[in-house]
């Protein structure tokens, strides 16, 4: 069924870009100045591994390769992400423009996987849903958490 090679498609293209985060995100953490960013950089990694994972499970039970696919957008917006944090210079400067990149990522995220859990529910794949659902929840969180540390302490001392 064409919906069931989408469905498995676009959980290839999300088991990417997971693995493509995982690395992406510990570079972030590294040139960060300041500790809570690093530490929620830190915590960006350790959850994309672990939904790499589970999405890889939900592969594996649809007896599909979790290789098959490379998510170009993630490839994409990994590419940026890595120009910006060469181009801006100042500490302060360069947490402020993480966390920018850090929303952007997890923006396609939460598209990604709200897309996916939907075509879940299309197919009645309610495990599956579920799983998608619980990951769409961390990603929420996570931009909610970037967004209380820009306003809370990075943009201000950017401006400064």
């Amino acid at each position: 069924c064409i919906r069931d090679s989408l469905y498995v498609a676009e959980l290839q293209e999300m088991r990417s870009l997971e693995g493509q985060l995982a690395e992406a995100f510990m570079q972030m953490a590294e040139v960060a100045s300041n500790p809570t960013l690093k530490s929620v950089l830190a915590e960006q990694r350790e959850q994309a591994l672990a939904q790499e994972q589970r999405l890889g499970a939900m592969l594996s039970r649809h007896d599909a390769n979790p290789m098959a696919h490379t998510d170009q957008a993630m490839e994409a917006l990994v590419g940026e992400t890595e120009k910006m944090l060469m181009m801006v210079k100042g500490n302060d400067l360069r947490d402020a423009a993480t966390i920018a990149s850090a929303q952007k990522i997890a923006h396609y995220q939460i598209a990604a996987y709200g897309t996916a859990a939907a075509l879940a529910g299309q197919l009645n794949l309610r495990d599956d849903q579920r799983t998608l659902h619980q990951s769409l929840e961390e990603e929420k969180d996570a931009d909610k958490a970037l967004t209380q540390l820009a306003k809370g302490e990075v943009n201000h001392d950017a401006a400064a």
